[in-house]
């Protein structure tokens, strides 16, 4: 029984012992990345992770910023789900917090920033009255729940309120990390996290680092302004060298992929939703149509203007839309003209081109030719001035002098025949 006694009490003291070990790896402190644009990749990212951290029951969160911004709609997301965690938080401004920035940066109970860091320029596009008046709203709201100086953190939004020693009229707020600190709106200035952890007198046993998932990156690659130049101009290219090639081939394979990938993104994003592709499916079918049947009209031309509009509502502003457009549009027709001038046809194209010539030595005559009359003479029945009336072998005929005044019943001999114009000379 002794021996028995020894060996459940060893074995709960081992299991005790392991327990209070568990508990203690379990006491970690976790930095989660939000930079880059803001928008619903970013939102996905971090409702996920905080999902699982919080699971872990964490010591706190550090959520490391450096973005200029983003999509309004899922930067309020990620401001709620941030004050909803029941864990100490803090945003960490490793190097700007601007734009919405600015609105996950207060939403955390503690703020610290780095020496060289910046925060403010919070100014919404597009900045009518109402979209700046939701927006100040969500920083006020957000900087009253955590302590922060409401009307700084408005002005960092709203060129038009003005604070004698912190803002220049008619000019955005944007703060220094001493400025930040001296005005209340950070708690403390750091590069180091162990430092800051423990200013706040945050215990813990490890720093985790969160890496953005496959996904956010991804999402993000495919949706930025450049990629997004350069995925509808291989569409555009790839679709131009299906039409010059017979069949279904690389070139459509190639276009189908591009346009795949760029509307993945930009939905992936949040940047669109999928009423944009559907309106640029809708045009390619249009499109198709036309091909298919006679000449050029209302079906291509209605496909045409609904892929333009498709891929612009999928991109993120109408600027970078129309930027990315017209590169590849002007690209896309270079590559067109160097294939047509090296002889390559199309049947498509040669429905909406007029290429047909039809020459008078295969038959095709405007009107009847008077070569016959090519070397002879008559007389001028009126003046050519320089056009008039001749007569030859009895038969009157409108002319035109080959140069200069021609008086009447002057001799003249036809010089020149072309078409239905008959050229005459003075003899």
């Amino acid at each position: 029984m002794k021996r028995k006694t020894v060996v459940i009490l060893s074995l709960l003291i081992i299991l005790l012992f392991n327990g209070i070990v568990f508990a203690q790896d379990k006491e970690n402190v976790y930095v989660v990345p939000i930079k880059g644009e803001i928008n619903q990749a970013t939102y996905n990212f971090l409702n996920s992770t905080l999902t699982k951290i919080t699971r872990e029951s964490p010591k706190a969160i550090i959520f490391e910023i450096d973005t200029y911004g983003g999509v309004i709609d899922y930067t309020e997301k990620i401001k709620n789900l941030i004050m909803d965690l029941n864990v100490p938080t803090i945003s960490f401004v490793k190097n700007k917090a601007e734009s919405a920035g600015v609105l996950i940066t207060i939403s955390s109970e503690k703020v610290v920033m780095a020496e060289s860091s910046t925060i403010g320029s919070a100014e919404t596009i597009p900045n009518t009255e109402k979209v700046l008046s939701m927006w100040r709203s969500f920083l006020r709201n957000a900087a009253e729940q955590r302590g922060r100086n409401t009307q700084i953190v408005e002005a960092m939004a709203d060129s038009d309120i003005y604070i004698e020693g912190i803002s220049e009229k008619g000019k955005l707020v944007n703060l220094t990390s001493s400025e930040a600190l001296k005005y209340g709106i950070a708690d403390f200035v750091s590069n180091d996290y162990a430092e800051f952890l423990s200013y706040f007198d945050i215990s813990y046993n490890n720093i985790v680092k969160i890496e953005e998932n496959l996904e956010l990156k991804f999402a993000r690659m495919l949706a930025s302004p450049q990629m997004n130049t350069i995925l509808l101009t291989i569409a555009f290219v790839g679709l131009v060298i299906e039409i010059f090639t017979p069949g279904f081939g690389i070139g459509g394979i190639i276009s189908i992929i591009s346009f795949g990938l760029f509307f993945a993104g930009n939905i992936m994003v949040g940047n669109s939703q999928w009423t944009s592709l559907i309106i640029f499916i809708v045009g390619l079918i249009l499109l198709i149509i036309e091909a298919i049947a006679p000449g050029f009209g209302l079906p291509g031309i209605s496909g045409i203007i609904l892929i333009i509009v498709g891929i612009i509502l999928a991109m993120g502003s109408l600027q970078s839309a129309l930027m990315s457009l017209s590169i590849s549009i002007i690209i896309t027709a270079i590559i067109t003209i160097i294939l047509i001038k090296q002889g390559h046809r199309s049947k498509i194209l040669d429905k909406v081109i007029l290429s047909t010539n039809q020459k008078d030595e295969d038959g095709y005559l405007s009107s009847s030719t008077r070569t016959d009359l090519l070397g002879k003479e008559g007389i001028s029945v009126s003046e050519l001035r320089p056009s008039g009336i001749i007569k030859i072998d009895d038969n009157r005929l409108d002319a035109l002098s080959d140069g200069g005044f021609i008086p009447k019943n002057t001799k003249i001999k036809v010089v020149k025949v072309e078409g239905s114009k008959i050229i005459v000379r003075r003899l």
